[in-house]
Order: C-alpha cells, then sequence, then structure tokens
C-alpha cells in the first residue's frame, strides 16, 4: 500500500480480528475515541488531542502544500479503535525539531533519494508525550511494523517518530528502531512541597543568579513595562489578534515564515479554550508584546509555545516568556513547565536539562548502520553534556 492524498482511508494489513488502517484525513477518526487513547496515557499532553490536529490540518498549517501529507495509521480490534498514530509524508524537514539534515545530504550526495519520507509527530510541536496511543505494548510494536510496510510499499527511505514517552522509547526498542537523544530544559515545581510564590523559588537559587533574575525583572519594571494575564475564555478575539501580530513578526525577525495561520489560533479559541493562557506586555496604554503559553490543567503542566514583540525592551523576553508564566505556574500549582526546543540560557533561570528520544528506521541497510554507528557516538556526547550541565545547576546545593 502505497500513501496518498487521494483515498480517505487505505487498509495496510489485517490479521486475527486485526486491522490497520491509513487516513488521508484525522476527521475519518472518531474524536472519542482517538482521545480516550491519549487520555490513558500518563505522559498525555493537549497537542496530541483531536482537535489540535485537525485544526491543524483545517486551517492550512500542516497541509500536502506545506509539506505535510496526513497518514494517520489505526489499528481496530473487532470494530474499536485499539491503537493510532499521527503520522505524515513529509519531503522536507522543516518544523519538526529533531535534525537530519544531514542524513538527507548524504542520500543525495549518493544518488538516493531521502525525501518523501515517514513522520510520526506533531507538527511544530517539539513536546514529548505519547505518539504511538495504544493500550497495549504490543500494539504499539504492531503500529511500528505498519508503518515499515507502509515506508516499504511506498519504497520511502524513512520513518521516524519524534519526542517519544518511555513507554514509545520501550516499544521503538522492542522493534529495533535506531533510536536518538536530545535536550531541552524543564522548570519542575518542588516536592513534596510545592513553591509558595515566585520569591521562595528565587530563594531556592545560588546568589549569583537570584541577584540576575532581580536585576532583570527590575530593569524590565524600570521601563514601565506592566502584565495582564488572560486565561481561556478571556482571551477576546482582538487579544488573538494583537498575539498573532507578534508571533509573525518573530517568524519576520529570524526571516521566515510562521507556521501557523491565523485560523488555526481562531480554532484553538474555540476548541481549545482551556489551554491557553496569554501574557500580555503593557507601556502604559499600549501593548507591546504578547506571550502564549499552553497549559494542561489536569495534569498541571505548561508549555511555553509562541511569543513576539512590537517595542524593544531589553530583556523583556526573559520576562514574557520565563518569569511571568513561572509565576503563573507557581501560583496555580502546575508541576512543571516546559521551555521548548534548545536553549542552553534556560538553565540560569531555573529550567533543568532533560533527555529527549525519538525513534528512526532506515530502508537502506548500509545508511542504516551508518547512522546507528552515528547515534551510539551522538548519543554518549548527549549524556555527557547533561552531565556536565548538571554539574552546572543553578539551585543551592543541598
Amino acid at each position: 500500500m502505497s500513501p496518498s492524498r487521494n483515498p480517505r482511508r487505505s487498509t495496510v494489513a489485517t490479521a486475527d480480528a486485526v486491522e490497520v488502517e491509513v487516513h488521508a484525513e484525522l476527521a475519518t477518526i472518531d474524536a472519542t475515541a482517538w482521545n480516550r487513547l491519549v487520555d490513558e496515557r500518563a505522559s498525555a499532553m493537549p497537542f496530541m488531542r483531536h482537535e489540535y490536529l485537525v485544526a491543524l490540518d483545517a486551517s492550512h498549517s500542516a497541509v500536502p502544500g506545506a509539506g505535510w501529507q496526513p497518514q494517520f495509521l489505526t489499528l481496530t480490534r473487532r470494530g474499536e479503535l485499539a491503537a493510532a498514530c499521527a503520522v505524515y509524508l513529509k519531503d522536507h524537514s522543516y518544523g519538526e525539531y529533531v535534525f537530519d539534515w544531514a542524513w538527507a545530504d548524504a542520500y543525495q550526495r549518493h544518488g538516493l533519494a531521502y525525501y518523501p519520507k515517514l513522520l510520526g509527530a506533531v507538527p511544530f510541536t517539539p513536546v514529548p508525550g505519547p505518539r504511538l496511543l495504544g493500550r497495549r505494548p504490543e500494539d504499539r510494536v504492531l503500529l511500528l511494523r505498519a508503518l515499515e510496510q507502509v515506508a516499504r510499499a511506498a519504497r520511502l527511505s524513512s520513518a521516524h517518530l519524534l519526542f517519544l514517552d518511555d513507554e514509545d522509547i520501550a516499544a521503538a526498542r522492542a522493534a529495533g528502531w535506531m533510536l536518538r537523544s536530545g535536550v531541552q530544559f524543564h522548570w519542575t515545581n518542588r516536592a513534596p512541597e510545592p513553591y509558595a510564590d515566585f520569591a521562595d523559588f528565587l530563594a531556592s537559587l545560588q546568589r549569583e543568579k537570584r541577584k540576575k533574575i532581580q536585576q532583570e525583572r527590575r530593569r524590565v519594571a524600570e521601563a514601565g513595562v506592566t502584565f495582564e494575564v488572560l486565561e481561556g475564555d478571556a482571551i477576546r478575539a482582538a487579544d488573538w489578534d494583537y498575539f498573532f501580530r507578534c508571533y509573525t513578526l518573530t517568524y519576520r525577525l529570524h526571516h521566515s515564515t510562521p507556521y501557523l495561520t491565523r485560523d488555526f489560533f481562531a480554532r484553538m479559541a474555540r476548541s481549545m479554550t482551556a489551554n491557553w493562557v496569554l501574557f500580555l506586555a503593557r507601556r502604559g496604554a499600549e501593548r507591546i508584546a504578547a506571550s502564549l503559553v499552553a497549559v494542561d490543567p489536569v495534569r498541571r503542566s505548561a508549555f511555553g509555545r509562541y511569543w513576539g514583540a512590537t517595542a524593544p525592551i531589553p530583556l523583556l523576553h526573559f520576562e514574557a516568556c520565563y518569569y511571568r508564566p513561572l509565576e503563573w505556574c507557581i501560583a496555580n500549582r502546575y508541576a512543571r513547565f516546559e521551555g521548548g526546543a534548545q536553549g542552553e540560557h534556560k538553565m540560569a533561570r531555573g529550567l533543568m536539562p532533560v533527555q529527549t528520544a525519538s525513534a528512526h528506521w532506515l530502508a537502506h541497510p548500509q545508511f542504516a548502520r551508518a547512522v546507528e554507528d552515528f547515534l551510539a557516538r551522538e548519543g554518549a556526547g548527549i549524556e555527557h553534556y547533561i552531565d556536565e550541565l548538571n554539574e552546572r545547576a543553578p539551585f543551592k546545593r543541598a
């Protein structure tokens, strides 16, 4: 079975009352059944929900014309959805945050096509969580085998899964896929006694780090900046409009094009209202910056997503993207705040290194061996890097 944008649904395999299908549209899969698979995982996050993924397609953000051709996999057992995976046929590696450009270049230099490839991921969203939605470990392995089958039938170079949780890592290891490590920086609330307030959090830091944060916040305040925090349905259309203006300006500063459309955020405001907190910076009556954070009220997790400014204020980025969200997380007894992809500078703000994982399957045996050797060396370097970072932790030593 070859990936195609034409059929709405194609069968990959059937056996022992199990049927694996590829869907060209997520809307053809029952939303309640999909979300139930998401919510059953301890690592569940808002970005794997049916309404989030449908919005990416319906808003023309992650669509074939942008290089994201949906190939959603489902595994049904006796008519019930037992496992699923959000998969895309990709003809580039943009919007992934796990970089395989060197692999693509090596294929090209040897006269081979690396693209298109299969990608199991949430577009534009480097947040670890479940990718192989399934109740049984064996079902998650079956999804991986189905990915291999789809890739082989279409003569694709490879299949990949990005930002996996522990259960998906175990499935990938059992299926013989290659694992790759990365690093992100996450803030974790104190346990068992959470921080009482931001000052309590600052008191846990070394004196030098604490003074630096206090100085940075003071400079922003002295510039006349104040903040308004809007949660859920308190974020009005005009607020979303201003945020989107800031969001596009950030991409323009980097000579790039925004991945997400204004319609995507309009859909989020309607279908996932409770999952957003907007931090609006003002100088007097003028709005000058916005920072959007996604939240999971059930699991008490927050995710730094997007920011932008319409006026240049030194250090405003740190205030809008770290200090205000952390202050909000502490006040609302959230367990963790994920700061997004990369950024060693986040450690000075109390975000510590966390190892991330992706899984990869390459059809070409020689290239698979070469990549496996590379990943072994890269993985050892990542572990050493994390050890070094932990030695430079900003917190007071016990």
